[in-house]
């Protein structure tokens, strides 16, 4: 958490100040069917936008609904089953397809994406991984991470003998010595790291900050943001109260979280979680957003799917991605 002080001197004062207000009591509740992914890089704003009552307050009557993978997510908006999503690195994919539009960035995900590997199996540098069995989830954050880190080392998924399964399987393929190597994303490193004595994390996402970054964020079906762009400004405006309890208060937001949303998941991995992901006062995310930095990052992890997932005529991040909406409501 200390890691975090500066974010909070630099931003916490920054907050509602900041924003254009509306005539909040003016505001009639509407609802919004929003679907998610239950981890915390993705959800963890806005459950505490939800636990602070920010959305009703914001004229939002969300429906929430949980979904296991981004493919579900986009599939379901596809289908009206939901009007928005929240979502990790997977963002940079469907709409680069012309599915949705995203609006709102949740988090980096700055160490969530992570290399392990087993010495006992012949693999202790990253150069060792040549001619080996890598598994990890095909078109998630990890895969995201572990080809940016190949191409880093000046190698390709060619060198390797790369292999795609559920992550839960996949981490368990590695504990029982099916694979020398594991890309993965927090919290599974716990299970590897408590399993595996002779298993070491070789690198992180981290690596690459900032000149390459993982973000997630939300979007919005095609139909739904081309008509309620009011809602989605109100969205942003929830969104942002919890991002600030976040920040100024991370202690007693993370134990929000794990009583009321995580209430099965040990606080220490709630804890490694928080650790493994970077969030920013309003004023940073205001200058990412408008400096172009976010628009970057998007179309590499872009690039990503249009190479492995073979995506003909992609929408660049620069037009599936709206900027203005959260510029529109922070205005300093």
């Amino acid at each position: 958490m200390d890691r975090r002080k500066f974010l909070v001197t630099s931003g916490a004062a920054l907050g509602a100040s900041a924003l254009a207000t509306p005539a909040l009591a003016q505001l009639r509740s509407a609802k919004v069917r929003i679907g998610y992914l239950h981890t915390l890089a993705v959800d963890s704003q806005l459950w505490l936008a939800d636990h602070l009552g920010a959305f009703g307050r914001n004229g939002v009557d969300p429906e929430f609904k949980e979904f296991k993978t981004g493919l579900e997510l986009f599939k379901a908006m596809s289908e009206n089953g939901i009007d928005m999503l929240v979502t990790g690195a997977v963002i940079s994919n469907f709409p680069a397809r012309g599915q949705g539009k995203m609006f709102l960035v949740n988090s980096i995900e700055y160490a969530t994406a992570q290399l392990w590997v087993r010495e006992d199996m012949g693999v202790t540098q990253f150069a060792d991984l040549r001619g080996k069995r890598v598994v990890t989830t095909a078109g998630t954050t990890a895969h995201v991470f572990l080809d940016n880190a190949l191409r880093e080392n000046k190698m390709s998924s060619a060198d390797i003998d790369l292999a795609s399964l559920p992550m839960a399987d996949a981490v368990n393929a590695f504990i029982g010595g099916s694979y020398p190597a594991i890309a993965l994303w927090v919290p599974f490193n716990i299970a590897v790291r408590e399993k595996v004595p002779q298993a070491k994390k070789i690198l992180d996402a981290g690596a690459f900050y900032p000149n390459a970054a993982i973000v997630g964020g939300w979007a919005a079906s095609n139909a739904y943001y081309a008509s309620n762009k009011p809602m989605l400004e109100r969205i942003v405006r929830a969104w942002i109260e919890g991002n600030d309890m976040m920040l100024a208060r991370a202690n007693d937001a993370l134990g929000i979280l794990r009583s009321k949303y995580y209430t099965q998941v040990p606080e220490r991995d709630l804890k490694e979680q928080f650790g493994a992901m970077r969030v920013f006062p309003t004023a940073v995310w205001r200058r990412l957003y408008s400096n172009g930095t976010i628009t970057e990052w998007l179309q590499q992890v872009t690039d990503f799917f249009v190479r492995v997932a073979k995506i003909e005529n992609p929408v660049p991040a620069s037009q599936y991605f709206d900027p203005n909406v959260f510029l529109s409501v922070v205005k300093r």
